[in-house]
């Protein structure tokens, strides 16, 4: 039977009903009646429940999910998504500046330090953080200071807490040969085909038409999912990001914002109007906010080798009183506060943990930015910290790495066993990119840098 997940009715009403409740809507009402029609819960880890609804079930959850799009939003006026609205709240946009030097031996550490971050948290993606905790204490890796292994682990701990089941076979220490396919490594790929294709000067309408032409259905997952259906619906940008969208601000577009912050070197405001032309497919208020933040705070990295000040200019391409603004804050509070990073991950998993999915962008966004300052920008102190914080272990890896590698300015300096295993290729989906080098990837986003 096939369950396919993060499109069905059934199954995003769940979701949807904590987004209501999360983005200033009362959607207790509808909840009463879906619970009292017998439906369920919105899975946990999973993208589909186990068993299919009934016909009935599904109709309403349809109609529910329109109902719970037409609930007045409160905090609509200090959350907008149009970029002309973001920046009138913002009262410290960063103004445009000349683009700043940014060596292709840069943008090759870039893409490295993504793909070790990204390659380090997947063997763990769904894991609880108690399990990650325990797997890498087990085998003495705690902090983190390599990749997992399952080579000395308790068998009776792998049995309470199996490895991440599409990542064991590629992405723990006995198994890495390359880089495997991971959408957090396809989506710069596919936005520095866009760039190649539609300069930097793209539309969103662009975005959707290279998605049709080169990213396969099923390489997507969550807000991505939706917005291809979407467009396979004949919707179009920027509605594609808020029919039927429960996932709207989750991490989606926040892992697509490299290119964008790489390709602006030194003038943050530009990546953050790129990064929004981008998210504003799929995503929406937070979920574009976070895209917005990765790329300014990389755009500024190209030119400021000091993470404080990177993420505070990322904070000025965002909106004051959002939540993504506040959860940043505190988390960078909490990482400058405590010398135990287990500390802060704590209080962050005691804000955040009970009200927000694991994938969701306001507390994955959060923990790498507290593991960034708490590292000082450090290659392997912000990726340990940033995988061992939990949640979208590879995601957060991949960004924390991209930020931190760029900080450094050059492959060498990053160690040999976060680089070697990677044999200077990665495998994707997309395009004719599979098994491309790193150094070939920095060419080439190098150039798109340079192009007006």
């Amino acid at each position: 039977m096939l369950r396919l997940t993060w499109v069905q009715p059934e199954d995003l009403i769940g979701h949807e009903l904590r987004q209501a409740a999360q983005d200033g809507r009362e959607p207790s009402a509808i909840a009463a009646r879906w619970r009292a029609a017998g439906g369920k819960e919105a899975p946990t880890r999973a993208g589909a429940s186990a068993k299919p609804a009934s016909r009935y079930l599904r109709q309403l959850a349809e109609d529910l999910l329109d109902e719970l799009a037409d609930l007045p939003n409160a905090l609509e006026d200090d959350e907008p998504t149009d970029l002309a609205s973001i920046k009138a709240r913002c009262r410290t946009w960063p103004a445009h500046s000349s683009p700043a030097t940014l060596t292709q031996a840069g943008l090759e550490a870039a893409w490295l330090g993504r793909a070790a971050g990204c390659l380090l948290g997947k063997p763990v993606e769904k894991l609880p953080l108690e399990a990650i905790r325990q797997l890498a204490r087990s085998t003495g890796n705690w902090p983190l200071n390599t990749y997992f292994t399952a080579k000395g682990v308790p068998a009776e701990l792998l049995t309470a807490h199996p490895w991440n089941r599409r990542s064991a076979t590629t992405s723990l220490a006995e198994n890495i040969d390359g880089m495997p396919e991971d959408d957090d490594l396809n989506y710069p790929l596919l936005n520095l085909l866009l760039l190649q294709r539609h300069g930097k000067h793209f539309t969103t309408t662009d975005v959707a038409k290279l998605w049709l032409d080169e990213l396969p259905a099923g390489r997507t997952f969550t807000a991505e999912r939706i917005a291809y259906r979407n467009l396979l619906e004949g919707l179009e940008p920027p509605r594609t990001a808020r029919h039927r969208n429960p996932f709207r601000e989750w991490i989606g577009a926040l892992i697509r914002a490299d290119v964008h912050g790489w390709t602006n070197p030194g003038d943050p405001a530009a990546a953050a109007e790129q990064a929004h032309r981008d998210a504003t497919l799929t995503h929406t208020a937070n979920g574009v906010y976070a895209a917005m933040f990765t790329a300014a705070v990389i755009a500024q990295a190209a030119a400021t080798p000091d993470i404080h000040t990177c993420l505070r200019t990322g904070l000025s391409v965002i909106p004051p009183n959002s939540r993504l603004t506040r959860a940043v804050v505190h988390a960078v509070q909490l990482a400058e506060q405590h010398g135990d990073f287990d500390t802060v991950v704590d209080e962050l998993h005691t804000t955040h943990a009970a009200t927000h999915h694991w994938v969701h962008a306001i507390p994955n966004t959060a923990l790498i930015a507290a593991a960034l300052t708490h590292a000082d920008g450090d290659f392997t102190g912000s990726l340990s910290r940033a995988v061992g914080g939990g949640w979208d272990t590879d995601s957060n890896g991949a960004t924390a790495g991209s930020i931190a590698a760029l900080l450094t300015g050059a492959p060498e300096k990053l160690p040999d066993r976060w680089t070697t295993p990677l044999k200077n290729r990665l495998a994707t989906s997309v395009a004719d990119f599979n098994g491309t080098g790193f150094d070939t990837l920095a060419h080439l986003t190098h150039r798109e840098a340079a192009r007006p």
